[in-house]
C-alpha cells in the first residue's frame, strides 16, 4: 500500500461513530503536536475543494443534523443563486460559483458570502462567449481555495481561469481559449482546480499549436501565486468527451502523482510535479467524468460509456497500482495490460462520483440508485432507490451519514452500513441538484439551480478545545535528490516584437521536485525543433546578456536551455502588433497531401491557435488562400485565434468564400472581441453571435457557392460597458457599402478578445476559403 493513500475512515453501525471520534481526536493531536514542534498547520481552514479535506467526499465532523427543514428550523439561510456545483468554505467565508440572468444578459458569478449568515461580501460577474453551451448549463464546477494563501481559483464556462484574493481582488487571469486553444462543449462542464503545493492544476480539451495542436484532454499546472505555466500534459489519446473529473493525489515510488479518468476513456497516472504521464489503462470508448477514489493498492473509477473489451455499457473498475506498464520506445504513454485490472462490476454513472469509507464504496448510479460496494472485491452489497435518475451530484459522508442531493431536487440524509441503509430525512429543495454538499463547522451547504441552502447549527460547532473539523496534515515531503533536468518557468510564452521575458530556471530531481535555482544568464540557449515536428520552424528571438528572451518578429517555436549538462525546453509564440495583414502568397506549397494525391499544400502559420489540421494553405484560381480541411470529420468546425486575448478596438476584414451547391453550403466567418460574424451559407444570412442561446442576431444575405465576398466587422464599446457589434458584407470587387449591414447592441459588451477565423463544413463536404486578411486599429 502506498503510504499516502487514504482508504477512508473505517465506519460501520455503532462502531462507526466511535471510530470517527477517535480519528478526529487523533488527527487533532497530530495537528497540536505539529504546532508544538514548530511546524504550523495551514493558515486557512475549511472545505477548500469540492471533495473536501480528504479529497474523497468525506468529512470528519461530528454532531451534524439527522434531519433538515426547508424554509425554517435548521435552515439557517438561503441565498438566491443558480449553480450546478459545490460551494467551498475558508476562514468563515463561503465562495460559490453560479449564474444569473437570461439571454444576452446571462452572466456567471463568483460570489463570496459570510458562511455563518449568508451575507454577501463581494462578487464578480463575467460573460460567456464563443461557447457551445445550451440550456443554461453554466457553473458546472466549483471554486478551490489554497490552504496556504487563501486565494480562490475558478475555471469559468468560457474557459477563463482566474485567481482571486480572499477579499475579491483579481490576482491573475488566463484566457484559456485564446492562449491554449481550450474548446467548449454543449454541456459546459469545467470541474474544480486542484492544488499541489506551489501548483494549481486544471484540465480541459485543448487544440493549441505545434505538438499540442491535435485536440486532447490536457492538464495544465500553473504557479499558484504568479499564474505562470509550469507544465502541460497529454496523458491520453484523441478525446471522446470533455472530462471534468477531479484527480486523486497520492505518492508513488517517491513521486507526487495524481490518478484520474480522462476524455479518451483511460484511467491515467501522472507525475503532478512535471506532468509526465506514468501510465494509462484503457477502459472505455468514451470519457470518464466521475472522480476516482483510492483504496489500498487500487484506483477505482466508474463510467457510463461503451467498454473496449465487451459490448456492455458502463462499469466500475479497479486497477492495481502496483502493476508495471509495458516499456515503450516511441515516447508514447506506457500502457498497463489487462492483468492490471483487479475487479469490475456493472454499475454505471455519468458523473456522480463515489465516496469511500473504509472498505465500503457508496455510489449513486445513473438510474438514481444508491449502491454499496465492497471495495476489496467489487461486489454490490445492496442498492436503494432514491430518484428516477442522477447526473452530476455526488454524496458527501459525515458523522456516520450520507448527505445526498438528487438531480430532481430531493435531498436525503441516510445512515448506511454494510448491510443496508436507514432513511433519516427526505426533503424537496427548490431547483435541481448537480453538486455535492459541502460540510463545515456543523453546517451543510447545498447549491441548486435556484438557491444556495445552509442547514445546521448556528455558531461554532467545536467543543472543549477540539475543532469541529480537524485538520488533515500531509505526510512530510521527501528531501530532493540530485538534479537531473531543468524546469523552465513559464513553460510557454506569448510575446510581441520588442517584448521580453525573464525565466525562472530551477533544477528538478528524478521525481520532479525542485533542487536549486539557476541564473538564466548562465544558460546556453539553442533553438529546439522536436524530432516529430511537421513544421520545422523556430522562434525569431534572441537572448540578451541578462538571459532574457527578446522577441524579434512573428514566429513560433522552442528553445532549449543547458546549464551544467542539464537541459530544459520552453515553447513560445510571437504575434505581430497591429496592423496585421496576410495574403498567404509567401507560403511555399511543398507538403504532399495524404488524402489527395498530387495536391501539395502548406501548413497555416504555426503561431495561430487551433489552426493545425483544420486549415491549410492551398492554391485556388492562381492565388494562395487559406482553405478549410475536409479529411477529418472531427474537424468539420474550426475556430482559429490569430492575436492576443487582450486586444480590443480593432476592425477585422477578409475575403471569404464557400463551396457547395444551392442545397448545401458551408459557413465562414471572422471573430472580433469574442463575437462571431459569419456568413451562414445554408441559412442565407449574415449573423452575429457569441453563444447561440445568448447572442444571435442576423439579417438576410444572399450567399452563392464559389463566389468571393468581403466580410468586415468591428466592436464599439461605450464607457458604461455597453457596446455595438457592426458588420457588413458585399461581393468582392463591388464598392464597399457605406452603411453597416447589421448592427447588434449588447448591454454587457465583451471588452476585449483576439481576432480570429471561423469555418464550418457540415459533414466535411464543402470547403470554405479565406484570403487577404486585415486587422487594423480603429484609432491611430
Amino acid at each position: 500500500m502506498h503510504p499516502s493513500m487514504t482508504s477512508g475512515v473505517n465506519v460501520n453501525g455503532r462502531i462507526m461513530k466511535k471510530s470517527l471520534h477517535r480519528a478526529a481526536l487523533a488527527l487533532t493531536l497530530v495537528v497540536w503536536s505539529l504546532a508544538f514542534s514548530g511546524t504550523s498547520s495551514p493558515r486557512v481552514r475549511g472545505w477548500l475543494n469540492w471533495r473536501g479535506p480528504l479529497f474523497t467526499g468525506v468529512s470528519l465532523e461530528r454532531g451534524l443534523p439527522d434531519t433538515v427543514q426547508v424554509g425554517g428550523g435548521n435552515n439557517l439561510w438561503t441565498y438566491k443563486l443558480s449553480g450546478r456545483g459545490t460551494p467551498v468554505i475558508a476562514n468563515g467565508k463561503l465562495y460559490a460559483w453560479g449564474y444569473e440572468g437570461t439571454g444576452p444578459d446571462l452572466q456567471e458569478i463568483i460570489v463570496c458570502l459570510d458562511a455563518e449568515t449568508g451575507k454577501k461580501i463581494w462578487e464578480h460577474r463575467y460573460n460567456d462567449f464563443l461557447s457551445d453551451i445550451v440550456y443554461d448549463r453554466y457553473a458546472i464546477g466549483s471554486p478551490t481555495v489554497d490552504a496556504e494563501t487563501g486565494n480562490v481559483y475558478v475555471t469559468f464556462s468560457s474557459g477563463n481561469f482566474a485567481c482571486f484574493s480572499a477579499d475579491g481582488k483579481v490576482l491573475w487571469w488566463h484566457w484559456m481559449m485564446e492562449e491554449f486553444g481550450r474548446l467548449t462543449f454543449v454541456n459546459g462542464r469545467t470541474g474544480g482546480p486542484l492544488i499541489e503545493d506551489d501548483l494549481v492544476i486544471i484540465r480541459g480539451v485543448t487544440s493549441n499549436w505545434g505538438s499540442e495542436g491535435p485536440a486532447a484532454d490536457r492538464f495544465y499546472a500553473f504557479d499558484k501565486k504568479t499564474g505562470q505555466l509550469v507544465w502541460s500534459s497529454t496523458p491520453g489519446l484523441q478525446p471522446k468527451d470533455n472530462s471534468f473529473a477531479q484527480p486523486a493525489m497520492a505518492w508513488r515510488d517517491g513521486k507526487r502523482v495524481f490518478y484520474t479518468g480522462e476524455g479518451s476513456g483511460n484511467i491515467v497516472c501522472v507525475n503532478a510535479r512535471t506532468g509526465q504521464p506514468i501510465w494509462r489503462y484503457p477502459v472505455s470508448a468514451g470519457g470518464f467524468n466521475a472522480s476516482v477514489v483510492l483504496h489500498k493498492n487500487k484506483v477505482i473509477g466508474i463510467h457510463n460509456d461503451e467498454n473496449l473489451e465487451f459490448p456492455q455499457i458502463g462499469g466500475m473498475v479497479a486497477v492495481n497500482l502496483d502493476a508495471t506498464p509495458k516499456p515503450v520506445a516511441d515516447g508514447s504513454v506506457p500502457v498497463l495490460d489487462k492483468s492490471a485490472e483487479v475487479w469490475r462490476n456493472e454499475l454505471r454513472s455519468i458523473s456522480s462520483s463515489p465516496v469511500i469509507v473504509g472498505d465500503l464504496i457508496y455510489q449513486v448510479d445513473f438510474t438514481g440508485n444508491l449502491n454499496c460496494v465492497d471495495a476489496n472485491t467489487g461486489k454490490i452489497l445492496w442498492d436503494y432507490k432514491l430518484a428516477p435518475d442522477q447526473l452530476h451530484a455526488s454524496p458527501t459522508y459525515a458523522d456516520g451519514k450520507l448527505y445526498v442531493p438528487m438531480q430532481n431536487g430531493t435531498f436525503y440524509i441516510l445512515r448506511p452500513s454494510a448491510s443496508g441503509v436507514e432513511e433519516l430525512c427526505k426533503v424537496q429543495l427548490e431547483g435541481l441538484c448537480y453538486g455535492a454538499p459541502a460540510i463545515w463547522n456543523g453546517k451543510i451547504y447545498v447549491l441548486t439551480t435556484e438557491k444556495l441552502y445552509c442547514f445546521g447549527r448556528k455558531g461554532n460547532n467545536g467543543r472543549a478545545g477540539v475543532p469541529a473539523s480537524p485538520d488533515v496534515p500531509e505526510p512530510p515531503r521527501p528531501k530532493p535528490g540530485p538534479t537531473v533536468a531543468l524546469q523552465i518557468i513559464p513553460a510557454e510564452v506569448l510575446l510581441h516584437p520588442g517584448e521580453k521575458v525573464r525565466f525562472t530556471i530551477r533544477g528538478i530531481d528524478a521525481n520532479g521536485f525542485p533542487t536549486q535555482t539557476f541564473d538564466p544568464a548562465k544558460a546556453k540557449w539553442e533553438r529546439y525543433i522536436p524530432p516529430t515536428a511537421r513544421v520545422r520552424a523556430g522562434m525569431e528571438a534572441h537572448f540578451n546578456e541578462r538571459g532574457e528572451l527578446v522577441a524579434d518578429k512573428p514566429s513560433a517555436g522552442a528553445f532549449q536551455a543547458t546549464i551544467d549538462g542539464f537541459t530544459g525546453i520552453v515553447r513560445g509564440r510571437i504575434l505581430p502588433h497591429l496592423p496585421i495583414y496576410e495574403d498567404f502568397e509567401s507560403f511555399t506549397l511543398d507538403v504532399p497531401h495524404e488524402t489527395e494525391p498530387g495536391v501539395k499544400f502548406a501548413y497555416p502559420p504555426l503561431a495561430w491557435i487551433g489552426a493545425r489540421f483544420k486549415f491549410e494553405v492551398r492554391e485556388l484560381d492562381g492565388n494562395k488562400v487559406l482553405a478549410k480541411t475536409l479529411d477529418n470529420i472531427f474537424f468539420q468546425r474550426a475556430t482559429v485565434f490569430i492575436g492576443n486575448a487582450r486586444m480590443k478596438d480593432y476592425t477585422i476584414e477578409a475575403d471569404v468564400r464557400t463551396d457547395g451547391n444551392r442545397r448545401n453550403l458551408s459557413t465562414v466567418g471572422l471573430s472580433n472581441q469574442h463575437y462571431l460574424i459569419a456568413l451562414q451559407g445554408n441559412a442565407q444570412t449574415l449573423e452575429v453571435s457569441s453563444n447561440q442561446e445568448r447572442i444571435k442576431e442576423y439579417v438576410p444575405f444572399t450567399i452563392q457557392p464559389g463566389v468571393w465576398y468581403r466580410l468586415k466587422a468591428r466592436v464599439d464599446v461605450n464607457p458604461d460597458g455597453s457596446g455595438v457589434v457592426r458588420a457588413k458584407a458585399w461581393k468582392k470587387g463591388d464598392p464597399e457599402p457605406e452603411k453597416w449591414t447589421i448592427e447588434v447592441p449588447h448591454k454587457h459588451a465583451h471588452q476585449n478578445g483576439s481576432p480570429g477565423l471561423y469555418g464550418f463544413s457540415p459533414q466535411s463536404q464543402f470547403r470554405v476559403y479565406i484570403d487577404n486578411l486585415a486587422v487594423t486599429p480603429n484609432r491611430p
